[in-house]
């Protein structure tokens, strides 16, 4: 439809300065069939479009007997002009839009390096990750997950980056860098934070800080291990579709923070049994508003979660999100699910 929007406002304008007459003055008006083709289309349509314009523009002056006057010629030189700027325009927004193809085209390539998928089975755990930008436009941000089978037992880590834009996908990069070589180091999630505490330090010089929950599955054990910095609470629901919220036993600076001084991070463990899902989020999730001003509450929609197939369970939840949030979030959300199946 608004490829003809061009020729539908140039038929128009001829309509209406025939039935006007030559006193009505309407002639240059068929300088908007070009404007308009110069928003919408190519250079070359609009060069096309032009030349229509002023083949018609000439045909109505001399049909009104307009070129015995300065007010035919004024007529077909505005024509003229409008049709160069708009094919000016056309060609500037066609380089334009192919800049912007060619940075999504790379920012998409960067999103899947830095957060490269997770593996959907490990051990005998089942994972599934969402992720949704505040940015409709956007596929990359300072959102960060990851999870390792190391020999410790299965760690993952979800975070937080203050910040948006390129600085906080930087600091993202270095967080997952280190935690994926540290996790297969360290004997303990305290050594592992630690080793991202002192990345976040020296990288951000103390102007950024990561919010970040680390865990430690052993399901030998039936126990996940946990450490927060500064981080929402991770979810378990039970089996049973019971839920809880374990708070840490003390509530640490984020990471890149602890130089301040404050509570040092602190692990605790909490029961994590076969049947049992463990959900970790950043706060856009919990953040998210309604129409109302409410934020999303995650805790009575747990029952989303019950779907057998675990990424079409976290799917659920994330479509229920953004329905509440009723438009696009103020925030990156991102969502790591794992699901204790035994085999």
């Amino acid at each position: 439809m608004l490829s003809w929007l061009p020729i539908m406002v140039m038929v128009v304008v001829a309509g209406i300065d025939l039935a006007a007459g030559p006193e009505g003055g309407f002639l240059p008006l068929v300088s908007l069939g070009p404007a308009f083709a110069g928003l919408i289309g190519t250079w070359r349509r609009t060069a096309a479009i032009g030349g229509v314009a002023l083949l018609l523009c000439a045909g109505l002056g001399v049909y009104d007997g307009l070129f015995d006057t300065r007010r035919g010629w004024t007529a077909m030189a505005s024509v003229a002009g409008v049709t160069l700027a708009g094919a000016l325009a056309a060609g500037s927004r066609a380089r334009r839009e192919a800049e912007l193809a060619g940075v999504r085209s790379i920012a998409e390539v960067t999103q899947s390096v830095l957060m490269r998928p997770v593996p959907r089975h490990v051990g005998e755990l089942r994972t599934a990750v969402s992720y949704t930008s505040a940015v409709a436009e956007s596929r990359i941000g300072g959102d960060l997950y990851e999870v390792v089978a190391s020999p410790y037992g299965v760690r993952v880590i979800v975070g937080d980056v203050q910040g948006k834009g390129l600085a906080a996908v930087a600091t993202a990069a270095s967080v997952l860098g280190v935690f994926r070589e540290a996790a297969h180091d360290e004997p303990d999630l305290t050594a592992l934070a630690t080793r991202l505490e002192r990345t976040v330090a020296r990288e951000e010089d103390g102007e950024k800080f990561v919010t970040a929950i680390i865990a430690e599955i052993h399901t030998d054990e039936q126990v996940a291990v946990l450490l927060n910095c500064g981080h929402p609470p991770p979810m378990i629901v039970r089996t049973d579709g019971s839920t809880d919220l374990p708070p840490p036993p003390a509530y640490a600076l984020p990471l890149g923070l602890g130089m301040h001084g404050g509570e040092p991070p602190r692990t605790h463990r909490t029961r994590f049994a076969p049947g049992d899902q463990l959900l970790l989020y950043t706060d856009g999730v919990t953040e998210a508003r309604d129409a109302d001003g409410a934020f999303y509450p995650l805790r009575e929609r747990a029952g989303l979660l019950g779907e057998a197939d675990t990424e079409q369970a976290l799917e659920a939840l994330r479509e229920d999100v953004v329905r509440h949030a009723n438009g696009p979030l103020h925030d990156d959300a991102a969502m790591l699910l794992l699901r204790y199946r035994r085999r």
